[in-house]
């Protein structure tokens, strides 16, 4: 079965979530593929996005389509790998967008691909389907997944004043109306996806680290280091 156990501070959201009918169906389903299929992320880190962004220091979150589907490469964070595996297309082209948005070199950082020095900063890197088959992308889509991550996200956006809202994509930019709420004045910042498709459509350019970091000192918080 799916976690019984939430990440600290996710306590709330998981219970209601668990409650729910698809919640079970989603645990049947994956439990058949594990049965028969090789399936990514390892079953320990399904959650990993949680576990390393506790709901109440979440301050930014980039949102990813679902895991990374070729073997060693997902560990539950969107669009981060394990570390001392090479760089997938879309993650290179971050790590150009990276570099010429706020001078960072990731090629030459020690973790280069794993990114969860951002995590400890408040970056929720999370997938909208937390799990996938070996070479086939998108397998997992449309089993309750998005259920279970667009409400985590609302929570998100219910239980804090400001947090940047990094989508890029418009599977990604679909969340935003469950986002927007009155009282609240969260930061969305929109392009395409860094994929080798659309990279070049305006994703190169559209300086997302330095919008986020302005985004967060003109709310009076503490900006990323996206060097760490």
């Amino acid at each position: 079965m799916l976690c019984t156990t939430p990440p600290p501070g996710w306590e709330t959201i998981f219970a209601v979530e668990q409650s729910k009918n698809y919640w079970e169906e989603l645990s049947i389903f994956i439990d058949a593929e594990r049965a028969s299929r090789e399936i990514y992320p390892p079953h320990h880190e399904v959650f990993a996005a949680f576990a390393a962004t506790p709901l109440h220091k979440v301050k930014v979150v980039i949102v990813g389509q679902d895991p990374y589907h070729q073997p060693d490469q997902a560990h539950g964070l969107s669009f981060s790998v394990n570390t001392n595996v090479a760089p997938p297309p879309s993650l290179r082209n971050i790590f150009t967008e990276l570099l010429n948005d706020v001078n960072v070199d990731r090629n030459q950082h020690p973790a280069k691909g794993n990114l969860s020095s951002w995590t400890e900063q408040g970056v929720l890197l999370l997938n909208t389907t937390c799990t996938v088959r070996r070479g086939e992308a998108g397998s997992h889509s449309g089993k309750g997944w998005e259920k279970f991550t667009t409400a985590a996200l609302r929570v998100v956006a219910e239980t804090h004043e400001h947090v940047v809202f990094i989508l890029w994509g418009k599977h990604a930019q679909a969340l935003r109306p469950h986002l927007e709420l009155t009282g609240h004045h969260h930061t969305f910042i929109e392009s395409p996806h860094p994929s080798p498709l659309s990279a070049y459509r305006g994703f190169f350019g559209s300086k997302p680290f330095s919008q986020a970091n302005t985004a967060l000192i003109k709310a009076t918080q503490v900006p990323i280091d996206w060097s760490a």
